[in-house]
């Protein structure tokens, strides 16, 4: 699955039309990637309203919106109907989501969003979640059908034992999360460089979200060779 966000992100640095997120999302596709995902924000930082509604019509593999639980967020997604929401904790002075949900503290409020999504006919909603055992049994009794494990920490892990320590607790995770039999989704900060790490140790995992590296990749070698070249790494390390 591939993140087009950071697409966005250029456009609306300079307040322009171009480059269009809808084209790089086709374009990603035509390369190999099996999905779309996208963060609509509540400050709107680089997916728009109008995207959304765009992205629904040209996308024609697995969509995922990313979303907080606001209100006016989750309306969007209900009306938009994707084929995955993804819940994310949301700061307005983070530069990017910098961790997982606390789903032990807010399980009420998450198990109310996971049910107004699944009666608006999503039928997967997944929660974003530090690889926590506790967080990930936590997901089960919100009724969500599937994690996102946040790899940050493993990304920017120093080489050495604090990488092996932080794969460890993603392996750990899944494996929990496994037994609580939550489908098993994984993203932020991986890349072309410790993709390979991940996929040998960490087990279950169905399909990865991956944005920024392939964007950045793509000022040297172009978007759908950046996409093609990561597709060909993550469908060759789990076979699909």
């Amino acid at each position: 699955m591939i993140n087009i966000d950071h697409v966005a992100t250029l456009r609306n640095a300079r307040r322009e039309a171009f480059p269009d997120p809808v084209e790089a999302a086709r374009l990603c596709e035509a390369s190999g990637a099996d999905g779309i995902v996208f963060h609509l924000r509540e400050d709107r930082r680089h997916i728009q309203d109008h995207d959304v509604a765009r992205l629904k019509q040209a996308v024609r593999g697995k969509l995922d919106f990313e979303l907080s639980t606001n209100d006016e967020m989750v309306s969007i997604c209900c009306a938009t109907r994707p084929d995955l929401a993804t819940l994310v904790p949301e700061r307005r002075e983070e530069i990017t989501t910098e961790g997982g949900l606390d789903v032990v503290r807010l399980q009420i409020i998450l198990s109310n969003t996971v049910d107004r999504l699944q009666q608006a006919g999503i039928d997967e909603v997944a929660l974003f979640v530090d690889p926590d055992p506790d967080q990930i049994r936590a997901v089960r009794d919100t009724g969500a059908s599937a994690i996102e494990l946040h790899t940050g920490d493993f990304a920017n892990a120093s080489a050495g034992e604090d990488q092996l320590y932080e794969i460890h607790r993603l392996a750990r995770a899944a494996d929990v999360a496994h037994e609580c039999g939550l489908t098993i989704h994984a993203g932020h900060g991986l890349d072309f460089n410790n993709y390979g790490l991940f996929a040998r140790s960490v087990s279950h995992v169905r399909e990865v979200s991956i944005g920024f590296a392939i964007v950045a990749r793509s000022v040297f070698v172009g978007l759908g060779a950046a996409v093609t070249e990561m597709a060909q790494l993550v469908k060759g390390r789990h076979g699909s």
